[in-house]
């Protein structure tokens, strides 16, 4: 039986030097920030050496671009995710006149969401505090805990809904 490792750890090897920059550029156009891409584009080689086993020379090309495309969907989720909430917080925060009324609220509301935490079960408490409060990704999430990324996905929707409908009722 052939030693599949240095052979596989070479096909990443070769892969990266030549669709990096491809990679890259197709990142680029979609985000149009450079360093970014760049980032993201080591993170499609990373998330590639956890399939070693999986590889192949003639698949390794579409791997490659559909690990970039799922990555780069996860990133633009995130970042418009984080426009909407800033949006939001700006839309609101001007209507306020009063900014220790706005500081007082906020802090009620911090507390609310602390006393609905505190009674979830465990599994949710953790996953909804390391997003939350780690801002750690579902795919981080499940390795650290080794709970598939379905089971966190669930975990997180369902904490969110509940304390969204608690606070909503103590407003």
């Amino acid at each position: 039986m052939e030693d599949l490792k240095p052979k596989s750890s070479c096909l990443i090897t070769d892969s990266y030097k030549k669709y990096y920059p491809f990679v890259c550029a197709y990142i680029n156009t979609r985000i149009n920030n450079q360093e970014t891409a760049k980032d993201l584009s080591q993170d499609v080689f990373l998330r590639l050496m956890d399939y070693k086993q999986m590889l192949r020379p003639d698949t390794v090309k579409y791997f490659i671009f559909t690990i970039a495309r799922n990555l780069l969907n996860d990133y633009l989720r995130r970042y418009y995710k984080k426009q909407e909430i800033t949006s939001y917080i700006y839309d609101h925060t001007i209507t306020y006149t009063n900014e220790t009324e706005s500081l007082i609220i906020a802090k009620e509301l911090s507390l609310l969401e602390k006393h609905k935490l505190s009674t979830l079960s465990d599994q949710r408490k953790k996953v909804y505090t390391m997003n939350r409060f780690e801002n750690k990704s579902i795919a981080e999430i499940s390795t650290a805990l080794s709970i598939s990324l379905r089971t966190v996905e669930n975990h997180l929707f369902t904490s969110r809904k509940e304390i969204r409908n608690y606070i909503k009722q103590c407003i």
